[in-house]
């Protein structure tokens, strides 16, 4: 008989739902799972055992009443979801992954976590995050690193890299993550996950730290795309003061429902040059690519390639932007010399740019996004999909991005190692990153596939084609 960590997240709430699983036995695996392996891991920055089994109490009861009184549940009811540190939620600690904030408690619940508890979910505790969620590591000053379980000698990426070493050690079903530059696709790739990065406006990010950017947005982790739709649909719709709303999708629509259809035939673009100059991608990432390329093709879709001219000013344009971010994170005067040299490196040239200077780089943005949507990607033409590699180079060793002597040269390696994720940060078009290759070392490689703004569903038809062609779900590390 499968261990409850073995089941997919929508198998686990199928088993709730008819009686066959407990969500208090489901939470008690999973604790004990994090208990004996978390150390290794580096997945959680803080454990929550009161408020876990608080839910997982309440979320069985509920489940016991609805079986009686034959009412549907909710997809995902009774199932662990932990949320990154990034987030809040009401009574536990928020780190932010900082030192400065280690003992920071959160007052009111993101909506996120608003939305997650709607739904029925259990909260495991908070996963790991570099401090700021600013580097594509996590690592910091609060907990060990988080690594890959494919190989623990080496990163599982960030700023979502303990979310992504939580799901993909089977720490947890399915997880929370976010993406500013890249920070669910990150993860995903080096961790043999599947991650969505949702259109900017599909998830609130309030009501206490709104991205008025536009960059960032919620998203989830996930080891099938079936239950990464779930997640979704879990989180997605706008709440009170959103700044950005995506288009809904028709009534009665799911994701999940997405997800169990056909794309029909599609017009893809293949880039495998970097959209960043002096970029170089590694073979295996090619690879990665060419492959997806030809089981496109093999699976009727029209494949081209495509060049993109490589532009400095995407580049010098976020730098801005995350600059200014990293300077407005609220760091009690007291804690500012606890911030690791990145933050202060980055807070420190946000400082020194100017109003104009920060509408420029906005603007720059926009005019991406406008170029993309009116010449590469129109609604009555052009390609549907963009494929990409998701990153320039395999899983990296731990600690081998960061130099806190030279923090300027470590915010150049990390804009080398992933030279393709912001692209859609900026634009605010989803994208996902899909485990389909692993390389002769056993580590895994995720290729990108970008969509139109708001078009998350034909991103997780085609993301679910791919798995029907080539499952990866049922490989798992040698630590599963």
């Amino acid at each position: 008989m499968a261990a409850p960590h073995d089941l997919t997240a929508l198998e686990q709430a199928a088993a709730i739902r008819s009686g066959d699983l407990s969500p208090v036995e489901l939470t008690e695996h999973y604790l004990e799972r994090m208990d004996r392996l978390d150390d290794t891991l580096g997945a959680f920055l803080t454990r929550t055992p009161r408020l876990t089994r608080e839910q997982a109490a309440l979320a069985e009861s509920e489940a016991v009443a609805a079986r009686r009184e034959g009412r549907e549940l909710p997809p995902l009811h009774g199932v662990p979801v932990p949320v990154k540190d990034l987030n809040h939620v009401a009574g536990e600690r928020c780190t932010m992954g900082s030192r400065a904030l280690a003992e920071d408690v959160s007052p009111v619940d993101d909506h996120v976590v608003t939305k997650l508890r709607a739904a029925g979910t259990v909260m495991l505790g908070k996963t790991n995050t570099p401090e700021f969620g600013l580097p594509c590591y996590t690592e910091n000053g609060l907990a060990p690193p988080a690594r890959t379980p494919w190989d623990l000698s080496r990163s599982a990426g960030g700023s979502s890299g303990g979310a992504a070493a939580a799901v993909a050690g089977g720490l947890a079903p399915l997880a929370h993550a976010s993406d500013g530059g890249g920070s669910i696709r990150i993860p995903a790739s080096v961790c043999g996950l599947f991650g969505i990065k949702p259109s900017r406006g599909r998830v609130s990010s309030g009501p206490l730290l709104h991205d008025i950017t536009g960059l960032s947005t919620s998203g989830p982790l996930a080891r099938t795309v079936a239950d990464a739709a779930a997640l979704l649909d879990v989180l997605a719709g706008p709440m009170p003061g959103d700044p950005f709303t995506a288009p809904a999708l028709p009534p009665g629509e799911t994701f999940t429902a997405h997800a169990r259809r056909e794309p029909g035939q599609l017009r893809i673009a293949c880039l495998t040059d970097a959209p960043i100059p002096n970029a170089d991608v590694h073979p295996d990432c090619l690879a990665a690519v060419t492959e997806t390329a030809k089981l496109l093709g093999e699976l009727g879709h029209r494949v081209e390639e495509l060049a993109l001219p490589a532009d400095d000013g995407i580049r010098y344009a976020f730098t801005r932007v995350w600059s200014v971010i990293a300077a407005n994170r609220p760091v009690p005067p007291e804690g500012e010399e606890l911030l690791m040299p990145l933050t202060r490196y980055l807070r420190a040239r946000g400082s020194e740019v100017s109003g104009t200077d920060f509408a420029g780089a906005m603007y720059t943005f926009r005019m991406l996004a406008q170029t993309l949507a009116d010449g590469l990607m129109p609604q009555d033409g052009g390609y549907d999909v963009v494929l990409s590699p998701t990153l320039a180079a395999p899983p990296a060793p731990v600690g081998s991005l960061r130099d806190d002597a030279d923090p300027q040269a470590e915010f150049a390696a990390i804009g080398a190692f992933t030279p393709f994720t912001a692209l859609y940060n900026a634009t605010g078009q989803p994208a996902v990153s899909v485990p389909l290759h692993w390389n002769a070392a056993g580590l895994p490689i995720g290729v990108m596939l970008g969509g139109r703004y708001g078009d998350e569903a034909t991103l997780l038809s085609l993301s679910a084609q791919l798995e029907r062609a080539r499952p990866w779900a049922g490989r798992k590390p040698s630590m599963w």
